[in-house]
């Protein structure tokens, strides 16, 4: 530290605080016994050289988040026993009973640290067809030595498309017009299929407006690859369950129950003996892969989880895990929690629609909560989330500081117009409040004093908007063509 100057000194200090930050934020597991990266059946279908492997050898490296921390460990064999993979989303585990018979069920969600990032920073693909907030969630139950476990991943939709914060409440979504896409969309899906088999891909984005292209592009190029390991739905979310009505969810249920029964689960006997595998999987995709998407893994997880309890004999025939008050409450707030922790991880808040998960219903509550959410989202994804961008690539080693660089990214002068927007702000708060507290006798004084101050505030704010990228807090330390 004597040797760095007095700017290496405080940019020492920003890049502690951004390491400090990610690892502040929760849901980050080990285990120096059990591999946490892979699933049941990938480790049920493994050879006897790969169980005498450390687990940082044998840990799959698209979930080993603190494998850039441990690449000089990872080069020297005699040392592994002392590197501990890190794994990044969620886990809970809970005791059930149902009829007097116990069984543990568990619930993990792994977070691939390829393409990692924040909401608006990372969407769609790289170059390599690893795609923005890529999760891989794992149902499992243990029961009498028996194990099942059903399987499906969500992901950004797996093209080049862009979604940069201007200060508008949503931004308008842009596909790339100078790369190929196919090649990225090709690559996504080749390595999804090594690695789950068959896909099903349902996308729950609107289908109008500013989400209608990136349907559209996505439906033609699933048409394009004529994969017949590759089957696409597409079920507009908002449209469907608008005004409450979220019993129409079941509308989707339907369609991919005959594709569900085709992919089964996967299911080991307490002798060790495979008895059914998990033949293919649910893509989910809406725009941020969270909020949407979690509600239909859960009525997917739902589904499969009451042919396995049914299977294992936990539950009777013709017994419903609906009608398991204690057991349902149990499920649907797991849920609600996986869907939690990965948007607070991606988008910086709590998921929106958990009130249906959790209660099976949306409340007006839930709605109100949704609204704050959704407030807290704006801020963060205008104002600090290019701080978090930056500190998930250094953790990462997306950027490795560099002692000898002449100037530090973190000095990049910001625009005057940035520096005055907290000015412009509270001009602009201060003029609505006024036309309030200056109001005149006269009804048409009032009017007149809303109608100008409001105009102005209008102005100054639609000023704003229509240049806004001028005004958010952007990444610094990865160039922009990488993050794209």
């Amino acid at each position: 530290m004597l040797h760095l100057t007095d700017i290496q000194l405080q940019d020492n200090k920003v890049f502690l605080s951004m390491l400090n930050h990610v690892l502040s934020v929760d849901g980050f597991y080990f285990s120096t016994t059990y591999d946490l990266t892979h699933t049941l059946q990938r480790l049920a279908n493994t050879s006897p050289e790969f169980q005498e492997m450390s687990l940082l050898e044998r840990a799959d490296p698209r979930f080993v988040w603190n494998g850039h921390l441990l690449r000089e460990f990872a080069a020297q064999p005699e040392i592994h026993r002392f590197a501990t993979p890190v794994m990044h989303g969620f886990i809970t585990m809970h005791s059930c009973s149902i009829n007097g018979k116990c069984f543990d069920w568990l619930l993990v969600s792994r977070r691939s640290c390829f393409r990692a990032g924040v909401r608006y920073y990372v969407r769609g693909i790289d170059s390599e067809g690893h795609a923005a907030n890529f999760v891989e969630t794992e149902q499992i139950v243990h029961y009498k030595g028996s194990k099942a476990s059903f399987v499906q991943t969500r992901g950004s939709i797996p093209f080049f498309w862009s979604q940069r914060p201007n200060l508008k409440y949503k931004p308008k979504p842009q596909i790339s017009k100078s790369v190929n896409h196919m090649d990225g969309f090709q690559r996504h899906f080749d390595s999804q299929i090594i690695s789950y088999g068959k896909q099903m891909i349902v996308n729950l984005v609107n289908q109008k407006g500013s989400e209608k292209p990136l349907e559209q592009t996505f439906a033609k190029m699933v048409n394009s690859m004529a994969n017949g390991m590759v089957r696409y739905i597409a079920f507009d979310f908002h449209k469907e369950c608008s005004r409450m009505r979220w019993d129409r969810l079941q509308i989707l249920m339907d369609q991919l129950a005959e594709q569900q029964d085709e992919f089964s689960y996967f299911l080991v006997d307490s002798d060790g003996k495979i008895v059914t595998q998990q033949e293919g999987i649910f893509r989910s995709n809406c725009m941020d892969c969270l909020d949407r998407t979690n509600v239909i893994q859960s009525l997917l997880a739902r589904r499969s989880l009451q042919a396995q309890l049914q299977r294992l004999g936990v539950l009777h025939v013709g017994q419903r895990i609906e009608e398991q008050a204690d057991f349902e409450k149990i499920y649907k707030n797991a849920w609600a929690d996986n869907a939690n922790a990965c948007a607070k991880q991606y988008a910086g808040t709590g998921a929106l629609k958990t009130d249906y998960t959790r209660t099976g219903k949306r409340t007006q509550w839930g709605l109100i909560m949704d609204g704050w959410n959704s407030l807290i989202r704006y801020y963060k994804n205008n104002f600090s989330d290019g701080f978090r961008q930056d500190a998930i690539d250094l953790f990462l080693g997306n950027y490795s500081v560099d002692e000898v660089e002449p100037a530090s990214p973190l000095h990049v002068k910001k625009d005057w117009k940035f520096l005055a927007l907290p000015i412009i702000m509270v001009v602009a708060f201060s003029m609505c409040i006024i036309c309030l507290l200056m109001a005149g006798d006269t009804w048409t004084e009032t009017l007149a004093y809303v109608l100008f101050w409001g105009s102005a505030s209008f102005g100054t704010f639609a000023i704003i908007l229509y240049n806004g990228k001028d005004f958010v807090d952007a990444p610094k330390l990865v160039q922009k063509e990488k993050m794209d």
